[in-house]
């Protein structure tokens, strides 16, 4: 039964359409390495990046939202939900076409073992199955 977690596809799949994927870095950020490039609005009294001057980069607006229909999807279709343990599993029975499970980083070897099992018989996908895993079977 171990490929039939991979065979699992979500009830709808719409197409996933980015209108940028290229991130916005902060204004003349590439010139100092102090500089974080995390985005900051410019508040500069003469500024040319605020006054939207012709050459400067573009500036972060609502338009570049993404459809919300399809915010937080993954590429797969599913949306992720995060679980710790078994019962949390539970949770995501008659919801196993819509939600995909992501174990918790602090969750140990032993019970994410658990958690994969558990999902494999209530037919939901993990999406970090193998994550802790590997390293245990290769010793």
């Amino acid at each position: 039964m171990v490929g039939s977690a991979s065979k699992l596809r979500p009830a709808t799949r719409p197409k996933i359409v980015k209108k940028k994927t290229n991130k916005f870095v902060r204004f003349e950020a590439d010139l100092f390495k102090r500089m974080n490039p995390a985005w900051r609005k410019p508040h500069g009294m003469d500024g040319r990046f605020r006054r939207n001057f012709k050459g400067t980069p573009k500036h972060v607006k609502i338009g570049y939202g993404s459809n919300t229909k399809t915010r937080y999807l993954l590429p797969d279709g599913f949306h992720k939900f995060k679980v710790s343990n078994v019962k949390e599993l539970e949770l995501l029975l008659m919801h196993n076409k819509k939600y995909a499970a992501e174990i918790a980083h602090n969750v140990s070897t032993r019970k994410r073992k658990a958690i994969v099992e558990r999902a494999e018989q209530l037919s939901i996908k993990v999406c970090n199955r193998a994550a802790k895993l590997r390293s245990e079977e290769a010793e």
